[in-house]
């Protein structure tokens, strides 16, 4: 069963979004009446999923979704009344998933839940990627500082100064990129 967070300012329509929900088998975990506590919420109740049913979103519940998404990652659905272009790339900045304009039928709930979710997974994917990138890109840049320091210091080539580097990052039982910031940081 899929854990559900409801965010829906409106008793009546999150009832009914609840029961939609119930049907596809989700479990709502809880309600909440707005997204300014939406972090603890997740954590509190282990939501894997945020259903927000906001007739116009505002900056500050739209800062909301974007502290969740940076603290708590999870896949966020919303339904609005409006579809003005802004609002839609607002809402994505700020980490929704998938952005529903006009109604929270039922028979839509779990197809609409799935594709964020598979949504919410790639765009994670591609975040860990780039940072990743990012990590090595750096890695690569102490070495090549520190290679620069070994050859300007002891006349070497480029081979023998990483051949040096990677000698005693072994005889030391580093990584090679710790070891580069070991001997930038000893300059």
């Amino acid at each position: 069963m899929l854990r559900v967070l409801l965010v829906d300012s409106d008793p009546e329509r999150a009832a009914a979004v609840e029961a939609g929900l119930a049907a596809t088998g989700c479990t709502v975990v809880a309600i909440a009446a707005g997204t300014g506590e939406l972090t603890r919420h997740v954590r509190d109740t282990g939501a894997e999923v945020i259903v927000c049913g906001l007739d116009d979103p505002s900056r500050d519940e739209l800062e909301g979704m974007r502290a969740l998404h940076r603290d708590e990652p999870r896949p966020i659905v919303l339904f609005a009344e409006k579809a003005e272009p802004e609002q839609i790339e607002a809402a994505l900045a700020a980490g929704v998933s998938a952005y529903v304009v006009e109604g929270m039928a039922p028979a839509r709930m779990r197809p609409v839940i799935e594709v964020a979710i598979r949504r919410f997974r790639a765009h994670q994917a591609l975040r860990e990627e780039l940072a990743a990138a990012r990590r090595d890109l750096d890695e690569r840049k102490l070495v090549d500082r520190a290679k620069a320091l070994l050859m300007e210091r002891h006349r070497l080539t480029e081979p023998e100064a990483y051949r040096r580097l990677r000698r005693m990052a072994m005889d030391r039982g580093l990584r090679l990129p710790a070891l580069a910031a070991h001997i930038l940081d000893s300059n």
